[in-house]
């Protein structure tokens, strides 16, 4: 008897923003003009926030609330310089189950680990001058185990391809995001994060043709954020890719401020998936 194929579930996640959790529209975020940004600003009762966008809940709320649910693989991003203790105080509510990126070199990974996280996300690391380096991807892989590695390629589109984008989407890369170069990153990795950053935090659909060749190339875990809107986005993302990637939501989420997608319907999903 054929087993029933994997199918896409809602990763969670936490973004950081000068030590407070924000939704942040993905291509706006520039440390050297930080007129540029665009962050939506959370008002339902569940996430009262500021004029700045500055949610009223703190990271270890969020990692609480991820917690009661069981809801695994997410994933916390330190958006900028300012992050840490936010971080920090968000692994050791849920020591062991929630991933972090930001910053992530060789050298402070194993930190990270230490500091409760279940696995470290990297990315500009991997990219010194905007050019990829083995070297760097085989040295963070050394530090803490394949195991606990996830290479971030979120990118951005330029004509029929996608490139990895670094520095907070602000800086385009040598590497196409392609079977090719996942497949070569898959040796050194356990899973994959991809935002898609010319979509991410505008709430207006999912980049539907990279999530379908999401679904052809990758071979490892991923997780796809960027766009989603809906409820009915989680069953697009596992027809799409054959139930291969999972999904995240941020601005359009009610624990975040949004008003499109309720929390409690995405739990209600993955624990009705999870039993399928």
């Amino acid at each position: 008897m054929a087993h029933p194929r994997r199918r896409s579930l809602f990763r969670p996640c936490i973004d950081l923003h000068n030590g407070e959790v924000k939704q942040i529209v993905g291509g706006t975020l520039n440390e050297d003009d930080q007129s540029q940004l665009k962050t939506n600003f959370p008002s339902a009762p569940l996430c009262v926030a500021d004029a700045f966008g500055r949610c009223s809940h703190p990271s270890t709320y969020f990692a609480e609330l991820y917690r009661k649910h069981g809801l695994e693989g997410g994933h916390v991003i330190k958006l900028g310089p300012g992050n840490d203790r936010a971080a920090k105080d968000a692994l050791a509510a849920w020591p062991g189950h929630l991933q972090v990126g930001g910053g992530i070199t060789a050298e402070n990974a194993q930190e990270w680990i230490d500091a409760g996280a279940s696995k470290v996300i990297v990315t500009s690391y991997l990219f010194p001058s905007g050019k990829f380096s083995l070297e760097r991807l085989q040295a963070v892989s050394s530090a803490v185990g394949k195991d606990k590695l996830v290479v971030d390629v979120s990118c951005r589109r330029r004509d029929d391809r996608w490139l990895v984008a670094m520095n907070k989407w602000q800086t385009i890369t040598d590497m196409e995001v392609c079977k090719d170069s996942l497949d070569m990153l898959s040796e050194y990795c356990s899973e994959f994060l991809i935002h898609a950053a010319d979509v991410e935090g505008l709430c207006q659909g999912i980049d539907e043709e990279l999530v379908s060749k999401l679904g052809q190339w990758v071979a490892i875990p991923t997780t796809y954020a960027g766009g989603a809107k809906s409820i009915s986005d989680l069953a697009s993302v596992d027809r799409l890719s054959e139930g291969k990637v999972d999904l995240t939501y941020g601005s359009s989420l009610d624990i975040f401020g949004g008003t499109l997608v309720k929390f409690e319907d995405l739990v209600k999903y993955n624990n009705q998936a999870s039993r399928d």
